[in-house]
């Protein structure tokens, strides 16, 4: 039998996802809710499934499991509302936009049978799975220089709007602060001086983390910095050694001085394959049908969210040193 499966939000993230899922023959998509209806017709007949008027009717058709695909600052109720029935749930990043709703799901998934992944998908990116897999081989990090920065806030025009996203950091950004606990470990202080200089809202970031081991990072995010490539990017020195990628086109490996520099392309992959999309969807499934925990727990998910509201908190008191956990 396949398992059963609901889409909550029919945008571009629930289009991304319910097409992998559609190439795996364990599944099967139920339907699709979204507030805008000919977006859930549209995603419905792509899945051959049918529509529902809201979270609870598609929760009520009995699906196993559900991927929550809403603007970020809606992730919280859909999310609640499934794993209190027991419902399995991929729920697209961030967790949440609040410490607090953070900590509601965590607990939940500790009562309910439902599993629970987060879209932290730079995880499964093979640019990614390049360093870690160094790292893991013996490359020692002795620090790091990362920048996550995003072209404009205007297109399209709701990711300037903060009850959308909770702010900037929760967009693209959350992705490589998750992204850095995961090379480097825990993070036990955090530094930041932030500004707005374009929007209304915080744009620019300058950031300082220590790591429980004693590296530091230097980690810089600006919202306005136009789309030149490359607008992501990881640096990991090491003992005359370091390891870079360049969004998640290439990275490159330096073993050593006088040594040959290794680099590793996937331009030519597909996206779904290149950003880690397929890999993640493919690991939740495989965790449900296995009963094993999945790749990327609401732990994780947490504290990705603890790092946003870390940056924020010491933004609003400029620059001061804030220590993990909050």
């Amino acid at each position: 039998m396949a398992l059963t499966l609901g889409i909550i939000g029919a945008g571009h993230m629930g289009t991304l996802h319910a097409r992998n899922l559609l190439a795996d023959g364990r599944i099967h998509i139920v339907g699709v809710t979204d507030v805008v209806q000919d977006r859930a017709e549209e995603l419905a007949r792509l899945c051959q499934g049918r529509t529902f008027p809201n979270v609870d009717t598609l929760l009520d058709a009995g699906v196993e499991a559900v991927y929550v695909c809403t603007p970020n600052t809606l992730h919280t109720e859909a999310v609640l509302a499934a794993l209190q029935r027991h419902v399995h749930v991929f729920s697209e990043k961030p967790m949440a936009t609040t410490l607090r709703e953070a900590a509601q799901i965590l607990a939940a998934t500790r009562t309910s049978r439902g599993r629970y992944q987060v879209g932290h998908n730079r995880r499964f990116a093979p640019v990614y799975t390049v360093a870690k897999q160094k790292i893991l081989a013996g490359f020692g990090p002795t620090s790091a220089n990362i920048k996550m920065n995003r072209g404009e806030l205007t297109n399209p025009p709701w990711v300037s709007d903060r009850r959308v996203t909770g702010g900037f950091l929760y967009e693209s950004t959350i992705h490589l602060l998750d992204m850095l606990r995961w090379l480097l470990g825990a993070i036990v202080e955090v530094e930041c001086r932030a500004r707005a200089t374009v929007y209304n809202e915080l744009d620019d970031f300058v950031m300082l983390f220590t790591c429980a081991s004693g590296q530091h990072c230097a980690f810089s995010s600006c919202a306005h910095a136009s789309w030149a490539f490359p607008f992501e990017r990881v640096e990991l020195y090491g003992d005359h050694a370091q390891i870079v990628t360049e969004e998640m086109e290439k990275v490159t490996y330096a073993s050593g001085l006088e040594q040959p520099i290794v680099q590793h392309d996937f331009f030519q992959l597909r996206i779904p394959d290149k950003w880690g999309y397929r890999e993640a969807d493919t690991l939740f499934v495989d965790a449900i049908l296995t009963g094993k925990t999945p790749p990327v727990t609401a732990e994780n998910g947490y504290k990705a969210v603890e790092l946003v509201e870390a940056c924020y908190l010491s933004a609003q008191h400029h620059g001061e040193r804030i220590r993990l956990p909050l």
